[in-house]
């Protein structure tokens, strides 16, 4: 509630501002910086998760809609009305919402390739400190054939035009450092030396297996994918 509340609010302060007084236009990527760190904040401070105030608070703020004023038609030009500088789309009252989303999700595309580099390091720079174990052999596998495409075809249930769609998430799954994050906060929350070790071990392997499998086999079947015929995509 607390993140869906501030991003639906900020989103909708910020389309009002620029249709409305042409103010806070440009530096989309402090705007998507501020959401985060105030919905992440308001969340802690009210005892919350601030990972998943965040995560509401993305999905609010990219459904703000347009609020046209009276008398105004849209801009007229191709669809996303391209062909216009961005202050003229970003104050127009048809077209300010898409802007500010295009602009947020832009940036925050750079900011999870970051991310990721970041998590990289950090998972190499903390790989020696995992323990050996053997269960590492039979887990990681059943993780990535067995456990993870039975999630994916649970959720996509009825979906009937998920086919390949289906199969490729089904193998890479999602991208982010939730599995880092969850570890993080079971190990602060007092779990035993034992088992953090344990969990350590596992989250590590897991990502480092992911790297590696996943980095090799990106290009090559997202060519595959992207061959398809556009009639049988889905």
């Amino acid at each position: 509630m607390i993140g869906a509340g501030l991003g639906a609010l900020i989103g909708r302060l910020v389309v009002y501002l620029r249709t409305r007084h042409s103010q806070a236009v440009g530096l989309d990527e402090f705007l998507s910086l501020g959401v985060i760190a105030v919905a992440y904040g308001a969340a802690q401070l009210c005892h919350a998760s601030g990972f998943l105030a965040v995560f509401a608070a993305g999905l609010a703020f990219q459904r703000v809609e347009d609020k046209p004023q009276a008398g105004t038609v849209s801009l007229g030009a191709a669809p996303g009305a391209e062909g216009h500088a961005y202050g003229v789309k970003a104050t127009h009252s048809h077209h300010a919402s898409a802007v500010m989303t295009g602009a947020v999700r832009a940036f925050n595309a750079q900011l999870e390739r970051l991310a990721e580099l970041t998590l990289v390091s950090l998972v190499g720079a903390l790989l020696p400190y995992a323990m050996a174990w053997s269960a590492l052999w039979w887990f990681i596998p059943v993780m990535f054939v067995l456990v993870r495409p039975a999630a994916v075809m649970v959720g996509t249930l009825g979906v009937a035009s998920a086919g390949r769609a289906r199969a490729m998430v089904s193998w890479f799954g999602i991208r982010g450092i939730g599995s880092v994050f969850y570890l993080m906060f079971a190990i602060r929350h007092g779990v035993s030396e034992p088992l953090a070790k344990q969990l350590i071990t596992l989250t590590l392997a897991m990502v480092s297996a992911s790297i590696f499998a996943h980095g090799m086999s990106i290009r090559p079947l997202m060519k595959w994918y992207g061959r398809r015929p556009a009639s049988l995509e889905g």
